[in-house]
């Protein structure tokens, strides 16, 4: 019997006890369509990797897991935030079985995206939807015949090189034809994490930055019985939030008896619900029944107030009617996500200000968030890109880069403005994991520079880690191996190079210049990765952070700190019990490490009256955890 394994890497979170919004149901989909019960595909076995494990695991950890069971094929699933990473898992796992036949799909296998083609390490990319294709294709490779006749898969040759994508079709299959993995077992419900479906695939919408449009112009539903019926076995498996995929939810025909219909099953008030809608069409009434049926958030994407430029993108719309239906929404109580995307073609610096002031004007200033263009794979926009004059990163986030109307200088301003005007970050930021250490995740490794031997510090840095851990040197301001710390920071970032690593260094003396900028450029050897990328414009990265914890007087550090105070290469905490925190005149700034393991609630108030919560982190396992989810909001949806 041959053994499929499906692995679907999180995303990357900036908090280590942030929701990752972890949900394989691409994977688990694929594993439900080969054991589809009117035709099952025989002689082969499925495992979807579950999150709880894909959550915790650092590089190591998985590439010897899949090696060892030696699977006869291993699927990946490709995003934005995990190609690099799947990529890179992909070629270390054909190293150690070579016998795996490796496939890849999902958003990034496109013919138009050769960052994905030019890598080795997987032996069949497959496009577009996949379910039916992905059937035929395992049909064919457990056959031993030809897949001349699969549709939309490219197939590496023995010369190793990679061959063109056969035919391409346009998924029509019934979302009916495929059971969902909540139902086979394929995908567990997590009461702890959102619950993703799909009850609508296409878009009517051809927006040309969008990759939905690539799927199909026409809408394919889940029917409303066996939606809700869906709903409802969601709901009795501990569902407590539902995340609708679907691109644009109100586009779905019957939409008012759809939700009429779930107003039924959640009478109740168990479930709450997140969709995307488009503001064309929601009436007073409408909203009425999003509230009742249970949706709390509701995402809008304006993208732009300037008319032409919405018309160029083929997003069309008018913003007025944005502003009245995000109004009518939030006055039945429901959060909102009102999306302004910086650098769209057309768009001038100067519309991105209007679009914030819009909003301002409207009283909507705290749901907006605006973000910079990122050139998608399998978009009409990436298409068109050499002709639109459009720059942009070759490598995710595929960030845009310049426009006709843009300097780079200029995107990052607008970006800058939005913050500004608004008066908080509208980007991640790349929260430092400062805890107790837990043998059984292995999360912390200790490292003491004077006391080591060279045997125990290779064993440390060699160790297998955690997704996201730390790595603590003490002794740094007095070891004569000072000078090998950057070369260890080396070593491990290429051990787990797409693990996020925290290297933290105690400290009571000031380091020179050319200490920190030692250090600093050791985590910037390589910048690989969507997560590391992420953030250049700010000069921070989200992958491998260095911080320095003062363990001085107060005034020395308040010292250190104005010294470097506008450099983002690095952290600087300062480290005190909870018990004195009252003592501390954090009006001055900086960054802190609280410790202790307990935090009385008037403490607890007190601090998030008193700070920005960024700037507070907890040695404590517990009072962080809790601190990253009830004050920073990291959770689920």
């Amino acid at each position: 019997m041959a053994k499929i394994q499906f692995l679907q890497l999180p995303v990357p979170p900036p908090s280590y006890f942030a929701a990752t919004g972890n949900v394989p149901l691409a994977a688990a989909s694929l594993a439900s369509s080969l054991d589809q019960k009117t035709d099952p595909i025989h002689g082969i076995t499925t495992t979807v990797i579950s999150p709880e494990e894909t959550d915790q695991m650092g590089d190591l950890d998985l590439i010897e897991r899949i090696s060892k069971e030696g699977p006869d094929f291993l699927g990946l699933s490709l995003y934005l935030w995990n190609t690099e990473r799947s990529l890179y898992i992909a070629n270390e796992v054909k190293k150690l079985s070579p016998k795996t036949t490796i496939l890849i799909g999902g958003p990034e296998v496109n013919p138009d995206n050769p960052f994905v083609l030019n890598e080795t390490g997987y032996d069949i990319a497959v496009s577009g939807e996949a379910e039916e294709n992905f059937r035929s294709l395992m049909k064919s490779l457990l056959a031993n015949k030809p897949l001349y006749g699969v549709k939309n898969v490219a197939v590496r040759g023995k010369d190793g090189n990679l061959g063109a994508f056969s035919e391409d079709s346009s998924a029509n299959f019934a979302l009916t034809d495929f059971p969902s993995p909540y139902l086979t077992g394929h995908l567990a419900v997590d009461p702890k994490r959102s619950t993703y479906l799909e009850t609508v695939r296409g878009c009517k919408s051809q927006c040309t930055y969008c990759f939905y449009p690539k799927s199909s112009q026409t809408l394919r539903t889940l029917d409303i019985k066996e939606t809700t019926k869906l709903i409802q076995t969601l709901k009795e498996k501990g569902a407590r939030e539902l995340v609708f995929l679907d691109p644009t939810f109100n586009h779905r025909p019957g939409f008012e008896n759809f939700l009429d219909a779930i107003i039924d099953v959640n009478y109740d008030g168990q479930l709450s619900m997140f969709a995307e809608l488009r503001s064309e069409g929601i009436t007073p009434h409408l909203a009425k029944k999003l509230k009742k049926a249970g949706f709390n958030r509701i995402e809008i994407g304006l993208q732009s107030v300037n008319i032409e430029t919405l018309k160029r993108v083929k997003r069309y719309g008018d913003p007025n009617k944005v502003v009245e239906v995000a109004k009518l929404l939030a006055s039945e109580g429901m959060e909102l996500l009102l999306d302004l995307i910086i650098g769209l073609p057309g768009d001038k610096p100067e519309d991105v200000e209007r679009g914030i002031h819009f909003f301002l004007e409207h009283g909507l200033g705290e749901w907006v968030q605006a973000f910079p263009l990122s050139i998608l794979p399998g978009t009409a926009m990436r298409k068109d890109a050499e002709r639109e004059g459009l720059l942009y990163m070759p490598t995710p986030p595929y960030r845009i880069i310049r426009t006709p109307n843009f300097t780079e200088e200029e995107l990052v301003e607008s970006l800058y403005f939005a913050e500004d005007v608004l008066e908080r970050r509208l980007d991640e930021f790349p929260r430092p994991f400062l805890c107790e250490g837990d043998k059984t995740k292995q999360d912390v490794i200790k490292v003491n520079l004077e006391l080591d031997s060279d045997f125990d510090l290779q064993s440390s840095l060699r160790r297998n880690a955690s997704r996201h851990h730390s790595i603590w040197f003490y002794e740094y301001t007095n070891s004569i191996r000072k000078s090998e710390v950057p070369n260890f920071i080396q070593q491990r970032i290429e051990r787990e190079p797409f693990c996020t690593i925290d290297f933290v260094f105690p400290i009571n003396v000031s380091l020179t210049k050319k200490d920190l900028g030692s250090l600093a450029r050791a985590i910037e050897v390589e910048k690989r990765s969507y997560l590391s990328r992420s953030l250049a414009h700010r000069g921070e990265n989200l992958q491998h952070r260095l911080v320095l914890i003062w363990e001085g007087s107060f005034e020395t550090y308040q010292s250190f700190l104005n010294q470097y105070k506008e450099d983002v290469s690095f952290f600087i905490y300062y480290k005190l019990p909870v018990s004195q925190m009252h003592s501390i005149d954090f009006g001055l700034g900086g960054f802190y490490l609280l410790i202790g393991d307990d935090c009385d609630e008037s403490d607890w108030d007190w601090l998030i009256e008193t700070m920005d919560p960024e700037t507070i982190s907890f040695h404590n396992r517990k009072l962080e955890e809790r601190w990253t989810l009830e004050v920073l909001g990291y959770g689920e949806m």
